[in-house]
């Protein structure tokens, strides 16, 4: 059995790098997961980060867009149109940003922690 080094669950996640080894890529494209690592050859077919990232996301980029436009319109007393249109702009590429770090950190972390489904003992 090879031995691989602890990688922290966040600096794979943040690269995008594969849980167990840190070098492979994670990802096929934007947030489609490669089906094995070719550096350490470990099976992402398990790997399933379900809906969290995408929660994660609408919560901190909806925090700071409507943040953004509450400021624009009655702080700096910008037009609606423009205070909506920067508003849409930043959630956009912040949802965008955000998304695959957060899923590739997911990923990590189930990887780090062991997690499984839920079974009942018999």
């Amino acid at each position: 059995m090879t031995y691989y080094p602890p990688v922290s669950p966040y600096a794979a996640g943040l690269g995008g790098k594969c849980p167990r080894c840190g070098q492979g890529p994670l990802f096929d494209g934007y947030l489609g997961l490669l089906k094995t690592c070719d550096r350490c050859g470990l099976d992402y077919a398990k790997a399933d980060a379900g809906d969290g990232p995408a929660v994660f996301v609408i919560f901190i980029v909806g925090f700071i867009s409507v943040g953004a436009a509450f400021i624009l319109k009655f702080a700096w007393y910008a037009p609606l149109w423009l205070a909506f249109g920067i508003s849409a702009g930043l959630a956009i590429g912040l949802t965008l940003a955000l998304l695959r770090p957060l899923k590739a950190t997911l990923i990590a972390l189930q990887y780090a922690n062991k997690a499984a489904e839920g079974r009942l003992d018999d």
